[in-house]
Formats: C-alpha cells, structure tokens, sequence
C-alpha cells in the first residue's frame, strides 16, 4: 500500500493522538475528522458498543442531534451486517438495505436525499467489538479506489482510540468513585471518634500542638500511656491537615506478624511467595495523597524497620517480588506507648528511624494528669451509653463521681468509657427511662483498682457461676487473666501475648470481644 502525503499524515495524527491527553469527546470527534479528510465522503460516523446497541460519538456531515441516540442493531440492517463481519463491508449504491443516516445528512437542505455510497467497518481491540465506522457519499461509486488495505489501516488505529478512550473514561470514573469513597470514610471516622474532650491545661496544650502541626507535613510521633486516645488525636491530626480528604490508613504494627509485615506495609507482586495469586498494593501505596498511621510502631522489628527508613528516606517503595520502585506521597504519624529513646539504647530500634518519625513529637497526658476534665468525660461517655443501651437518661450521683476524681485510672481514658459503659448497664437494671450511677455501679474506691485488675481469687472465679453461667464466668475470667498480664507489661500487647502463648491477632480479637480493646 503506498500512501500519499495527506494519507500519511492522517494516520501520523490518529497515532499521535492515541498517547495524547485530551476529554473523549474531542478525541473522537478528531479521529472522525481525519477520515473525513482522508475518503472522498459526504459523512462519517463513529459509533461505540453500549449494553448491545451502537451509540453515535462523533459526526461529520450528518445531523449533530443523532449524538447519543442508541441504534439497535436488529433495526438497522447494514449496522447488523457490518458488525457481522471483521472485513470492511460495501454496500452497492441500489442495495434495499436502509441506511440509517438516510435523511440525515447536514450537506443536504432538505435532509430528504438518500445515500448513494456507504463502507462500514467494524472495530475490534484485543478481540472484543468497541464500535463502528461508517463513511458515506451522495456520489454512485465514490469509494471504488478506496482499498480494504487503507480501510483495515484506518479502522486499527480507531478501534485502538476508542479503547484507550473507554480505559481512560473507566480509570477517571474509579479515581473519582476512590476519592468519594475516601472522603465518606474520612466524615465517617469524624462522626466516629468524635472531638478530643477536655478544658485542663494538658489537654489545651495537646490540643494547640495539633493545632500547630497539623497543616505541615512534618511527620509526627504521638506518646502517651496505653488507652490515653493517641489514636483519636491521629485521627484529629488527619483532619486538620491539608491530606483531610483524602485517605488515612491505619496500620497497627503489633498486630503484623514479621513473615507478612513486609508485604502489608509495601505491597507485592504475583508469584512472590507462596499463596501471592495476585499482585496487592501495600499500605504505604493505599495511603499514597494521604497519611499512615502507624500504630505501636516500637513493636516493628529492626528489620522492618530498616525497610520502613528506606521508604521514609527516599518516598519509593519496592513491592515484594518486584525489581522497579514506587514513588509515594505519603505523611507518616505513629504512635507507641514505648519509651522509644530507651529503646534505642538498648538496641531494640534503629536511632535513625527515631529520628526521622520524631521530627514533631505530641505527648498525650495519661488521665490522672487531667483529672478536672474527668465530669466532661464521664457526660461525654455516658450520653454515648444512653445510645447504645437504650436508655432514655443516665445520670451520676455526686458521691459516685467524687471517688472517680480520686482514683488513679491506670487504663487512663478507655478505662473511663468502659466503665462508665458497664456502670450504665448495671443502673439499667430493673429501672425505667431516667437512670442514675451510684458508687456500688462503679465498683471503685479510692485507692483500690478496677474489677478488670482486680487480682484472682477462688470467690472470684467460682461465684459468678452461678449468677451468670459457665460462658460468662469463663470469658470474665479470661478478661482477668488478660488484663493483670496487660498491666504486668505496662500495655505492652506484644509481650502480653508472649507471656499468655497466644498468637498476637487471636490474642486482639479476644480482647475485642471481652471488651478489654476499640
């Protein structure tokens, strides 16, 4: 096929035009101008495959209202007979086959004229039928010079825009629907966790540094003792920054076993190890626009926490199996309730990881450090109990909340919520609408611990039998095992589930169920 300097040129701009980033509207209506430019035709069409119909996308020569009309093809023969077959079709001038732009074409005034001349191709990518192309004249055998060779040339290269275009038009209708799910998730979590509550000094001063850290990018490490909400103020942090509508991925590392951490944090590829069917994306590529939270991060290994630097470092990740990098945009907040300093002195994390996680530290005050913000807590708590339990009003005796203010809370602020949870449902108990907590619901004195630390004694373990059954006095019982070992390890879950020979994740979901973890 030799072809001609206009020829050629058209088919350097469709080419071009396939890498070219532009809306799919104007990429079509280009491609149908450039046929039009090439074939010694009155009209052209292009038209896509939509739920089994061909639907008109770009015109020339024909009437612009067409756009967007669904043509069945059992309707319209010659399109039913064009998609029929993968080798350019031409019509003889007297077939008694409807054309289905009879009537429609823009050169004639009164639209009444027939045509006189049609090919219709059709468009295959990869196999699979996109669409049609149609070109049409009023003059009796205006395409005879036309070869199937330059049809087959033309109908390729727009078979190939039409897929690019529906890639493109599907990749943008995804990015879009990602960045609504994100943002519904994010509003989600707001109305989850709430505001942070509290007036005390500490919790202003907690308040302020988020205030002040939160619209840069520095990466932030939160520290405070088990339960004192580092989580919630990871969250606020997200929230007052510029990544707030975009995602926040939370990654609790203690709950990572070290054979999978590498994978769940970076990613990897199929075939990368046993059981990888498919390629996944890691954490730090899901959070990529937005911030990772990295929960516990003292419980890493040193040698994840060698990868974590890297990534830090040089904002690429390397999926597991892989051989190229990933750039990531990624701000890092952790937190742990290690003291991490102490940590790198005894060896058990990497100084220069340290360093590049705490670049703005944030303190979270254990409770006992802002007891005054304890009447706050406790309504804030207890308005959340009314909901869940059905109750119409709770309310708390003076004497009850007087010995809250004298007790020491060592479970800090997620000790309060569940007690005042189980004060709730245990006030509930044979009253009616308007509820009121009293000492004896609490099960607290000054000076004394919670029953979910008070030490095992027999009475302890056998007497709830009785009331409640072998299931409740089993899971109270564990609740007991599980908490004193807890507060052994100063919260330290990962040793918890050393010392009780539980594998880490059953150990959170046992936990969870006996209410001893959010």
């Amino acid at each position: 096929m030799v072809l001609n300097a206009q020829t050629h040129s058209a088919l350097l701009d469709i080419a071009l035009d396939l890498s070219a980033a532009m809306p799919s509207q104007r990429r079509y209506q280009r491609l149908i101008e450039t046929v039009a430019s090439v074939f010694p035709c009155d009209a052209a069409a292009l038209l896509i495959v939509q739920n089994r119909a061909l639907v008109p996308v770009a015109l020339h020569g024909i009437a612009p209202e067409l756009i967007g009309q669904a043509f069945e093809p059992s309707a319209h023969p010659r399109l039913e007979r064009i998609m029929s077959s993968q080798e350019p079709v031409r019509f003889e001038y007297d077939s008694d086959l409807p054309d289905p732009f009879d009537g429609h074409l823009a050169v004639d005034i009164e639209r009444s004229l027939d045509v006189h001349a049609c090919i219709g191709c059709s468009l295959y990518a990869e196999g699979e039928l996109v669409g049609v192309l149609t070109v049409d004249a009023l003059a009796q055998g205006a395409f005879d010079q036309l070869s199937d060779e330059l049809l087959a040339t033309f109908s390729a290269l727009a078979a190939v825009a039409l897929k690019n275009a529906n890639l493109v038009d599907a990749l943008q209708r995804m990015g879009q629907q990602q960045q609504a799910v994100a943002r519904e998730l994010v509003q989600e979590a707001r109305l989850r966790e709430g505001e942070i509550v509290g007036d005390s000094a500490p919790i202003q001063q907690l308040k302020d540094n988020i205030a002040r850290v939160a619209a840069s990018q520095l990466s932030v490490l939160i520290t405070g003792e088990t339960g004192t909400g580092k989580e919630l103020v990871a969250r606020t942090l997200h929230a007052q920054s510029s990544r707030a509508q975009a995602a926040l991925v939370h990654v609790n590392c203690a709950a990572l076993p070290e054979s999978v951490a590498e994978s769940e944090l970076f990613g990897h590829v199929k075939g990368a190890f046993t059981g990888a069917n498919q390629a996944r994306m890691g954490k730090f590529e899901l959070a990529n626009g937005g911030t990772l939270f990295l929960d516990e991060v003292g419980e890493l290994s040193l040698a994840i926490q060698a990868k974590l630097l890297r990534a830090l470092q040089q904002g690429e990740v390397q999926r597991v199996g892989a051989d190229a990098n990933v750039t990531v945009n990624v701000r890092i907040i952790a937190a742990t309730n290690r003291d991490l300093q102490e940590e790198v002195r005894q060896g058990r994390f990497r100084a220069d990881l340290y360093h590049r996680l705490c670049v703005y530290p944030v303190k979270v005050p254990a409770l006992k450090e802002h007891i005054e913000d304890i009447p706050l807590l406790a309504g804030h708590f207890l308005q959340q109990a009314q909901h869940k339990l059905g109750i119409e009003q709770i309310v708390l005796h003076p004497n009850a909340l007087k010995a809250m203010q004298e007790y020491d809370w060592p479970g800090n602020v997620r000790e309060l919520e569940h007690l005042m949870l189980r004060a709730g449902l245990k006030a509930r108990q044979g009253a009616n609408g308007r509820v009121r907590i009293d000492l004896e619901h609490l099960e607290i004195a000054v000076g004394s611990t919670t029953p979910e630390q008070a030490p095992l004694s027999n009475e302890n373990a056998v007497a709830p039998i009785a009331a409640n059954g072998l299931r409740d006095a089993v899971d109270q019982f564990q609740c007991q095992i599980i908490a004193n070992t807890l507060s052994k390890n100063q919260g330290n879950w990962a040793q918890t589930a050393r010392d009780l020979q539980l594998d880490r994740g059953n150990l959170f979901r046992l936990a969870k169920r006996l209410g001893l973890k959010d």
